[in-house]
């Protein structure tokens, strides 16, 4: 099973499939914001970056998928970004759910000097809703919740296929092409 992980991690279609999944998001989430009106925050911003990791780190995989150090350097990069947006995605919904009288979302994101995205591109990056607010449900499940799922799930594969990177993939396959 894990060397079938390492042949497929070797494809530039499963890259592929990567960066498909998190242009999904990015688009879905843009319709929510511009289609639907839905006001997005500071934690919805910065789970927004994350997903932008992952596609960045699918990007690298697309160049170079036979390269162990491009694998390697994008699997980190992909299990950074979701770990990074799992925390967020959780510390969202704490807030929503159970929140502290000390527990706080700024009201615009704090990007680095260097990166100012929000100024940059604020259609994209500009936050202007509240952390608290329960804005979208599905299947009785808030936005929160499901960035949750989709984290963890961006995790459970990334290590998935980093632990696989260990294992030899088989050299004859339709998959090595």
């Amino acid at each position: 099973m894990l060397s079938l992980l390492n042949q497929y991690s070797q494809s530039r279609f499963a890259w592929f499939l990567l960066f498909f999944s998190t242009l999904i998001f990015e688009i879905t989430a843009l319709y929510f914001q511009h289609g639907l009106g839905l006001a997005p925050c500071t934690l919805c911003i910065y789970q927004r970056c994350a997903i932008f990791g992952i596609m960045l780190a699918s990007i690298i995989g697309l160049i170079a998928p036979k390269s162990i150090l491009a694998r390697l350097v994008a699997v980190l990069i992909w299990l950074f970004s979701a770990y990074k947006g799992f925390a967020l995605a959780t510390f969202h919904a704490h807030l929503q759910f159970e929140p502290n009288l000390s527990d706080t979302c700024s009201l615009s994101p704090q990007f680095p000097a260097w990166l100012q995205l929000d100024s940059w591109l604020p259609s994209l990056f500009n936050a202007y809703g509240s952390c608290a607010d329960k804005i979208w449900t599905f299947l009785t499940i808030e936005m929160s919740q499901w960035m949750i799922i989709i984290f963890a799930c961006y995790l459970i594969v990334g290590l998935a296929i980093l632990v696989s990177q260990l294992f030899s993939a088989p050299k004859s396959s339709m998959w090595s092409k």
